[in-house]
């Protein structure tokens, strides 16, 4: 059976510290992550992440820049309420973009999970439009109530299993759905049904979302794909 699995979509997030400079990893997927240092060993380029270390093959590299690493402004929650509501598409965008997954990919998810409906409250109690569960959002650091929280929270699970399953993501949409202890338990995709469907749903939708954003270039991302 062809399955379609994304390219390698690693990515972290290292620690602001004004005055400090960081190294931005360029991908020959077109994609980019963030890493305080870096050796290569024989053909294996292993970086120093905020998260750990990662090892990934050279020729996956394109090139590394050493950049200015800037604080990123503090968020006043307070005055959110005073800000004119965006809407889910937008809200989905800016979270999608704030962790370097493609607008599609974070946007599917949450079409197949809720509809982008933020009201949206499943049978286990998973929450908003990107359907967090409470223990979840905890974990993220985000109130699942507020649509921005939501949207980010949900964008940041999705990168830290990308990052967790190397990439694939398949594996990924798995856990997001199952949890990662089911495809730990049955060593990939766990036999369930819904997840199965799950799986199908949201990639068909983002094959769907790839073909819309050819007409707004501006919100693209390069998702190589493979079949295997």
């Amino acid at each position: 059976m062809m399955v379609p699995r994304l390219c390698a979509l690693l990515l972290c997030i290292l620690s602001a510290v004004p005055g400090f400079a960081k190294e931005l990893v360029f991908l020959t997927s077109g994609f980019q992550l963030e890493a305080q240092s870096h050796a290569e060993q024989n053909e294996t380029m292993v970086l120093q992440t905020a998260n750990g270390t990662l090892e990934l093959p050279a020729s996956a590299i394109a090139r590394i820049e050493l950049v200015a690493d800037e604080s990123a402004p503090t968020r006043a929650s307070g005055l959110r309420s005073d800000v004119p509501a965006e809407s889910p598409e937008k809200l989905l965008a800016n979270a999608a973009l704030g962790q370097g997954l493609p607008p599609e990919f974070v946007r599917s998810v949450a079409r197949v999970e809720s509809g982008l409906n933020q009201q949206a409250v499943s049978p286990k109690g998973a929450l908003g439009l990107m359907q967090l569960m409470p223990g979840t959002a905890v974990d993220l650091g985000v109130n699942p109530h507020s649509a921005q929280d939501n949207a980010e929270g949900g964008a940041k699970y999705l990168r830290n299993l990308l990052v967790n399953y190397r990439g694939d993501a398949v594996l990924a949409l798995a856990a997001y759905n199952a949890g990662p202890a089911a495809v730990a338990k049955f060593g990939g995709v766990p036999p369930y049904a819904e997840t199965r469907r799950y799986v199908v749903r949201v990639l068909r939708e983002l094959a769907r979302e790839q073909r819309a954003a050819r007409k707004t270039p501006q919100l693209r991302a390069s998702i190589p794909t493979s079949t295997k």
